[in-house]
């Protein structure tokens, strides 16, 4: 049975490295906003960024039902930052008789820094293309990411079985 599961965590927090493992192994098709947001605006996309990533999971939402139907499992790796957008991603897919899988990537405090800082010196080194998580994207983060809590996920992945 072809399986929907869709990423929650912190930025940084090793979404997208779990997520391409993950959709290894299953197999299922990997949806990445970040990957097709870089593609699409480059590395400073500044303001549009949000109305993109908008548009970019209600597509990704929409083909992974299309996939299911066909037997393809789908593994969408974006963040589900607030419980408004993880009942919303809920609702979306049981309101069309399909259900999803929510992964959260949880790591700690320190572990989190860490990844920031190594993902930055990796930007700046030309040994990855991400966005750079400077103060001002931080701030805009910390103000208002929720954790889920239990019940509100299927399968915790903390930062002791996840390497980034």
């Amino acid at each position: 049975m072809a399986r929907i599961i869709v990423t929650c965590g912190r930025l940084c927090s090793g979404k997208t490295t779990y997520a391409t493992a993950l959709s290894k192994s299953l197999p299922a098709v990997h949806f990445s906003v970040d990957d097709l947001t870089l593609l699409l605006l480059g590395p400073y996309p500044g303001d549009i960024l949000d109305e993109y990533v908008e548009k970019l999971e209600g597509y990704f939402f929409e083909k992974s039902i299309e996939l299911a139907e066909r037997g393809i499992s789908s593994v969408i790796d974006i963040g589900l930052w607030t419980r408004a957008e993880r009942e919303a991603v809920r609702k979306f897919y049981r309101d069309r008789g399909a259900a999803c899988e929510l992964h959260y990537i949880s790591v700690s405090e320190p572990e989190w820094r860490r990844r920031i800082e190594k993902r930055n010196r990796d930007i700046e080194a030309g040994l990855t293309e991400a966005y750079t998580v400077d103060e001002n994207l931080l701030k805009k983060f910390e103000s208002f990411f929720e954790a889920p809590s239990p019940d509100e996920v299927d399968v915790t992945v903390s930062e002791q079985g996840l390497k980034a």
